[in-house]
């Protein structure tokens, strides 16, 4: 079994999801909070002259840089781009990893409550799954585990383990109590296990888990030249991980006329309208409600 030696907890990722930026400060100021025995703790403000313009990104997604060949191409050097890269020399290098374990903390405008997502489904993350719903009873599973870390675009793909604690409904810009204590707590509960593992003393775990996996990503409705014609429907609209099957109306067009889910399996929404998702015309991603064999 592999310990972890450093693990990273990142914040303001996305400058204007500030749950994750708050907890940084508060956590640098009270460092004993996320301090444990076996390993290091460091925090990492991830974009922060996005969080002092009030945006998201100023150039370009950051949270989207992370691909090897992206890390490698010196023409790519926009302000998120050049950040990418100076993170990557800090934590990584990816494939190479300095750092064992990234939490990286965002916000979303979508009623997703408190979501692990977890980019594996080996021994560690599906014990750590397991772990966190057991002691948050809000908690929600969801795994992106469709392609290798490598593969992964994520700031948290840098290390060989990576994690992305997701909490909402939140606006942008804004902080709530309910959201950012969700968020303190998992991220409390992932460190609590980290330790256990690396002491090899995690406690009894159930043999399977309920969880979401990741399948698709649908766009709002658009005409012939892209523009948006449709929104979401109003009984989809904030029923994050609600089932959603075939016959469904799942967009409402200006118009009037409803559009209905045409698909072959029952679908769990989430990211359900997410606002920083307008930029792509994306109107939600959908997963599928699977049971996880914990991994001992």
């Amino acid at each position: 079994m592999k310990t972890f030696n450093r693990v990273a907890i990142v914040g303001g990722t996305h400058g204007n999801e500030f749950s994750g930026v708050y907890l940084l400060k508060k956590w640098q100021a009270t460092p004993a909070t996320i301090s444990r025995p076996t390993f290091e703790t460091e925090t990492l403000f991830g974009n922060p002259n996005a969080h002092r313009d009030n945006k998201r990104y100023l150039d370009c997604d950051l949270n989207r840089q992370f691909l090897l060949h992206d890390l490698a191409n010196p023409e790519l050097g926009n302000y998120e781009q050049s950040r990418a890269k100076a993170i990557n020399l800090q934590l990584g290098p990816k494939g190479n990893a300095r750092t064992d374990l990234i939490i990286d903390l965002h916000n979303t405008t979508s009623n997703m409550g408190p979501t692990l997502i977890l980019l594996k489904s080996d021994a560690f993350n599906t014990q750590l799954a397991a772990y966190v719903a057991e002691r948050m009873d809000d908690a929600v599973i969801l795994f992106e585990d469709h392609c290798s870390v490598e593969e992964h675009y994520f700031l948290c793909s840098i290390a060989e383990q990576g994690i992305i604690i997701e909490v909402g409904p939140q606006p942008q810009s804004v902080i709530r109590q309910d959201v950012l204590d969700w968020m303190e707590e998992m991220t409390l509960h992932i460190l609590d296990f980290v330790e256990l593992y690396n002491n090899n003393n995690v406690p009894e775990l159930p043999d399977t888990i309920s969880a979401y996996r990741y399948t698709e990503t649908l766009k709002l409705p658009e005409d012939e030249k892209g523009e948006r014609i449709g929104m979401v429907h109003k009984n989809v609209q904030d029923a994050d991980f609600t089932p959603l099957r075939n016959g469904d109306p799942i967009y409402t067009l200006f118009d009037g006329q409803e559009i209905c889910w045409d698909g072959d399996y029952e679908a769990y929404p989430h990211f359900i309208n997410e606002a920083a998702y307008y930029d792509n015309n994306l109107a939600m991603s959908l997963g599928k409600k699977v049971d996880i064999k914990v991994i001992k």
